[in-house]
């Protein structure tokens, strides 16, 4: 699906630029553009199809269906989204700021955001055949729940509020935009009305986003692979209750995607951490990154970054002493 951009980023980095992928700066680079561009796309093409379906169905049904009575189900189904697309925390944000454009509630939203990086059908495929289906389901359900719990808690202390204003504007006109007219009809849109409407409100938020994709990815792109072979085994490996808040805070600062984290994981279990201990620092790495933060600044306010961090890693602290305490009892 996303093969275009890695071919784009290779051929950039490696046939025009003369870098070789062995090296730092050309392995560096070559994660830049090809997330960079990838992000972009996202963006662009997310919005734009959303906006377009808000111009063109009633969605106020889906999103009435979503936060009534049916909450439960929403943050369910937005976790399940989350759990099968194949998106990092950087490229799920354009899904996101589609999701509160349309005026779904944040929780339901942020269920999607939570869950989206953290389950990864390559990551299901390789805890399958080192752990075996108990923890491979285990490891869904943890991914899940964290995403609907994480969705639940914000709703409940109204986390829209710390919203920044442009996005709260957005999340506001999405629950106030009606697809009916005054007399309860549904309200026709011409094609060229629906493109023009889509096409304003993707350009309206690329332009107050792109300079923090890039400056987001950068800072990733700087850190990607300079943390020395062996460090992370050699001293976080001794499986104490520290070494699994210790492993999340050392993965913050980097940032991969699910599928790019997957064989340092597969390195790390193989080379002695204990499982949890790795599920943690690869879960902080995807999850809960600089570059995803820097992103989310620019919808969010300081207080509900600084909730959504915490929450984070209470989180990936919590899933890697249960699954250490699973590891140790089988």
């Amino acid at each position: 699906m996303f093969q275009i951009f890695t071919d784009l980023a290779s051929w950039l980095s490696f046939s025009v630029l003369g870098l070789s992928p062995d090296t730092k700066l050309g392995d560096a680079l070559h994660f830049f553009i090809e997330d960079t561009s990838k992000i972009f796309a996202l963006l662009l093409v997310m919005i734009y199809l959303i906006a377009l379906l808000r111009a063109s169905m009633n969605v106020e049904r889906v999103r009435d269906f979503l936060a009534g009575k049916n909450r439960g189900l929403g943050y369910l189904l937005a976790s399940g989204f989350g759990a099968i697309t194949p998106f990092c925390s950087c490229s799920s944000i354009p899904v996101f700021l589609g999701f509160t454009s349309a005026g779904i509630p944040v929780g339901i939203t942020m269920a999607f955001l939570l869950t989206s990086p953290l389950i990864n059908e390559v990551a299901v495929l390789l805890l399958m055949s080192l752990l075996g289906w108990k923890f491979t389901i285990l490891y869904i359900i943890v991914g899940m729940s964290i995403g609907m719990l994480g969705g639940l808690f914000l709703d409940t202390i109204k986390a829209e509020r710390w919203l920044q204003s442009f996005a709260a504007k957005a999340l506001e006109q999405g629950q106030t935009y009606s697809s009916a007219g005054t007399n309860g009809t549904i309200q026709s849109l011409t094609m060229s009305e629906r493109h023009a409407f889509a096409k304003r409100e993707m350009f309206d938020i690329f332009r107050r986003v792109w300079i923090w994709v890039i400056i987001g990815v950068g800072l990733g792109s700087a850190l990607h692979g300079f943390v020395p072979d062996g460090w992370i085994e050699t001293h976080l490996g001794t499986g104490q209750w520290w070494s699994v808040p210790a492993a999340v805070l050392v993965g913050i600062p980097l940032y991969s995607n699910a599928t790019g984290v997957i064989p340092v994981m597969e390195s790390l279990i193989t080379n002695g951490l204990p499982i949890g201990t790795a599920l943690a620092f690869c879960m902080s790495t995807v999850a809960a990154s600089f570059p995803e933060f820097i992103l989310l600044k620019q919808v969010m306010q300081w207080k509900l970054l600084a909730i959504l961090f915490a929450m984070l890693l209470v989180s990936f602290t919590v899933v890697g002493w249960i699954f250490n305490s699973v590891a140790f009892l089988l």
